[in-house]
């Protein structure tokens, strides 16, 4: 198998998919956290602030789903085809739940009328909350493994059986995580009494992931052994785990401090550690089968042509420095607080 410094081509590519779902996780989670605070806010005013925090970068930030769904399609055509098929009712939500969401923040402000801007809060907050909890969904069962047939087709037929234990447990500490991430960023964007307000959200926030992680983390340790086999054959990388303990730790810490810059970007390191140690846990893998480990998809059974690979990293090469720089011109221009009282920053 052809190899690019030393790494085979199937392997790179499920480093690229894994570094753009890890920075849309990270950029689009402050958004959905943002949004899953929004109705604990009394005031309309504190409302349309938290808003405006968030109103120019989240069409970006959306730019990197369908960058990374383009790379899983073009990469690995037979594990996007399985995975879609088998995970078909949480995408269609995830899709509805997403159109909703930006219908809310573009309709919320057309009309004066007290029920009208409460109506598009709402849908704006719930669909915020649920697009978290299906991002953890989607991975929980991942990670969980689901039944495929030799063919690597889903031979599934529960309805709902995409919401297993750990699914639910995965999708709620996703939310829990987004939460916090979000009310940090808010704290870098807000000033005054909404300020102090989403001060104490964070504490809240920071609890509840802790809870919901440690819950999760015990789940899968005692139930889904066969996540820990990379690290009983590799015990190198339990350092990656205790990267992540230290960096949950920092949060907390430098919340107390109102450090809040690098509060958000130690949020931001755990949520890129916790993707690590999903790709630990899978690779070579990308989808288990738990019925029949045979069956399972690989990057190598599900991966494009090497021809293929090789043209598409050629794309990432000059794509991917292109979205980094676009990303860091918006974040740049609308740095700093946003005015309550104004139309922006």
């Amino acid at each position: 198998m052809e190899t690019f410094l030393g790494i085979d081509y199937p392997t790179w590519w499920f480093l690229v998919v894994g570094g753009l779902f890890s920075g849309y996780a990270i950029l689009d989670g402050f958004d959905f956290g943002a949004g899953a605070w929004h109705m604990f806010f009394k005031q309309n005013s504190s409302r349309e602030t938290a808003l405006k925090a968030i109103d120019p970068t989240w069409h970006g930030n959306e730019v990197w789903l369908v960058i990374g769904g383009g790379t899983l399609f073009a990469g690995f055509p037979v594990f996007y085809g399985t995975l879609f098929s088998a995970m078909y009712t949480p995408f269609i939500l995830f899709l509805l739940f997403i159109i909703f969401r930006g219908i809310s923040i573009k309709f919320r402000n057309m009309e004066e009328m007290l029920w009208w801007r409460r109506m598009w809060d709402w849908g704006y907050s719930i669909s915020s909350i649920m697009l978290a909890f299906l991002l953890g969904v989607v991975l929980g069962n991942i990670l969980n493994g689901m039944p495929l047939d030799e063919n690597f087709e889903y031979t599934g037929r529960g309805f709902f059986e995409f919401l297993n234990p750990f699914s639910i447990l995965v999708g709620v500490t996703s939310l829990a995580l987004f939460m916090m991430h979000g009310a940090i960023y808010l704290l870098l964007k807000t000033e005054g009494k909404l300020y102090n307000r989403i001060q104490q959200f964070l504490k809240i926030g920071i609890a509840f992931f802790i809870i919901s992680y440690v819950v999760t983390t015990s789940y899968g340790f005692f139930n889904l052994e066969h996540l820990l086999v990379v690290f009983e054959n590799n015990q190198i990388l339990f350092v990656v785990p205790f990267l992540v303990f230290l960096s949950i730790a920092n949060v907390p810490r430098l919340a107390s401090k109102k450090k809040y810059g690098w509060a958000f970007i130690f949020t931001s390191l755990t949520i890129a550690l916790l993707l690590v140690i999903v790709a630990f846990e899978l690779y070579p893998r990308l989808l288990l089968s738990n019925e029949v480990a045979d069956n399972s998809i690989t990057i190598y059974n599900a991966a494009a042509s090497t021809k293929t690979l090789k043209i598409m990293m050629g794309f990432v090469a000059v794509g991917g420095p292109l979205v980094l720089l676009y990303s860091y011109f918006v974040y740049r221009t609308f740095w700093g607080k946003v005015k309550s009282d104004t139309e922006g920053y």
